[in-house]
């Protein structure tokens, strides 16, 4: 009987392939033909179908500069759900059999309203289909819509392109089913760096992605007035530690090992067995919003000590003022230095850590080497300088201009 049903299934699976590719693949050719020859967009870009909370600050950036923007997704994640159109909140959804078309209304969707997509390389809103995923670049062609394609991790990360060997290790541990899935990703950056308008690369995403139009630090934008409410006076930063006050750092892992916890925890459970005023708040699996809150309340942020560079977590962190150690790579430090993306060496905020400095870099906190407030301000100046809306819409509308799609509104000053 269990062979019996695995043999009905395998069946359904291959009918839903051959139904694709003889009914609705030419269907959509057509349709994206007349929408590409006749069809009048609405929408000059379109964010998604991956549920980031990037494409919410995205969406704010490409505003500032005067574009109409949407974000569109198929699902949401439990941290962030605010997203203009979501797949799953649509009527039908609630069926098996809806669920299954869905993905074919939000590609028509998209193509119907939007003049640009801006997607990740697991691709655009048929990334789900095994069959019609190879075809999506030549469909959107057809459709006139641009693509501008940019990473946002798992997307892109190949193991054996990996030159990290702790990160390589972490994903073992974390994550030991990764490399069965190696060939499908090498395939999706194969197929959006050849087919897409443009490409944007950045953070440690470099290692994996082969060929960039745009090279940034990384593509996250932030609105640092969003976290002005939970920013604490800078003598805040300058105060003593005792025991009944003691240095509060906080760590939010998604990827427990990937994070480097384990050294996190170690590193300070050995400081408070020596008798220092240190103390660990671990939050896991709560909402962006509630991390925020608690993250408001402490003096450091750990945010990782194994993969190389940062994201949008430090960069919530500085936008509120809080300093973050983090491990930055020596060898990505010098690239963004060499291609001028970082001005100089002494602008870098973060305290640097490997899993082997973060207890003796915590020490030093602890005894006043390491300035928090001076570490405070540079944060802030980092921020506001790399991942500010303005700069990453700036980026944002020299891509689109280069696509010869201009705002349809005026800008946000």
């Amino acid at each position: 009987m269990k062979y019996l049903k695995t043999f009905f299934k395998w069946l359904l699976v291959q009918y839903g392939k051959l139904f694709e590719f003889i009914i609705i693949l030419p269907t959509l050719k057509v349709v994206c033909y007349c929408i590409g020859r006749f069809g009048k967009k609405s929408i000059d870009i379109g964010l998604g179908p991956e549920p980031l909370i990037n494409n919410i600050y995205h969406k704010q950036a490409l505003e500032k500069k005067g574009y109409s923007v949407e974000t569109f997704v198929n699902q949401v994640y439990h941290i962030v759900s605010a997203f203009d159109y979501r797949g799953d909140q649509l009527s039908y959804n609630k069926t098996k059999i809806g669920r299954y078309f869905t993905k074919y209304y939000l590609f028509l969707r998209a193509i119907r309203r939007y003049r640009c997509i801006y997607i990740y390389f697991n691709g655009g809103p048929l990334y789900t289909s095994a069959v019609l995923k190879k075809y999506e670049p030549s469909l959107l062609k057809l459709s006139r819509t641009k693509v501008v394609v940019m990473p946002y991790g798992s997307d892109v990360q190949i193991m054996s392109q990996c030159p990290n060997l702790l990160f390589k290790h972490a994903m073992v541990l974390d994550y030991p089913e990764t490399h069965k899935s190696a060939l499908l990703v090498e395939a999706q950056i194969y197929r959006w760096t050849t087919h897409a308008d443009h490409v944007i690369s950045g953070c440690d995403w470099v290692d994996y992605t082969y060929h960039w139009d745009t090279l940034t630090l990384a593509h996250f934008s932030i609105d640092v007035d969003k976290f002005a409410p939970y920013r604490k006076d800078l003598e805040f930063y300058n105060r003593d530690f005792t025991e009944s006050a003691p240095l509060r750092v906080l760590h939010a892992p998604n990827h427990r090992t990937i994070k480097g916890t384990d050294f996190f925890i170690k590193a300070i459970e050995e400081l408070k067995s020596e008798g220092h005023p240190i103390e660990l708040v671990l939050i896991q699996g709560k909402s962006n919003s509630e991390v925020l809150e608690e993250m408001s309340n402490v003096d450091v942020v750990a945010d990782q000590l194994i993969v190389g560079w940062y994201a949008m977590f430090a960069l919530e962190a500085m936008s509120m003022g809080k300093p973050v150690i983090c491990y930055l790579r020596k060898d990505l430090v010098e690239l963004y230095l060499s291609s001028g993306n970082l001005e100089s060496l002494e602008e870098i905020p973060h305290i640097n850590s490997s899993f082997l400095e973060v207890k003796n870099n915590l020490l030093k906190v602890l005894n006043g080497e390491i300035s928090l407030r001076a570490r405070s301000l540079k944060g802030m100046e980092f921020v506001n300088k790399y991942h500010s809306l303005e700069y990453i819409g700036e980026i944002f509308h020299k891509i689109n201009l280069s696509l010869e799609i201009a705002p349809s509104k005026r800008s946000v000053t």
